[in-house]
């Protein structure tokens, strides 16, 4: 009995995760580049009532916003893969560095 509960959690555990890091992951990341991006952008087209402008550009949130897009899109572009190995009988192997697709076992 006790092994039915261990299994049942164990995957339980498994399923909360993934639903955490692609259910809230992928989106989580993308405001985290749009937040980037705007303080790459800085503050110079918006001016205060004062005529004080806001912060200065950064180049760095820029180049980390773009970082952080390109993660989001290598994500949704592996989901579609397996979604799509998954209709053709296939499965997607992470064996190597890079995933590859290959025939289900």
């Amino acid at each position: 009995m006790s092994d039915n509960l261990g299994f049942a959690l164990e995957g339980a555990w498994k399923v909360l995760f993934a639903g955490l890091v692609l259910g809230a992951g992928l989106p989580l990341l993308f405001a985290l580049g749009i937040r980037s991006l705007a303080w790459g952008a800085g503050g110079e087209a918006e001016v205060h009532e004062s005529g004080v402008t806001g912060p200065k550009a950064q180049p760095i949130g820029t180049v980390l916003a773009f970082v952080l897009f390109a993660i989001v899109v290598l994500g949704i572009a592996l989901g579609i893969t397996f979604v799509v190995a998954s209709g053709f009988g296939k499965a997607l192997s992470f064996e190597h560095i890079y995933p590859t697709i290959v025939p289900k076992h």
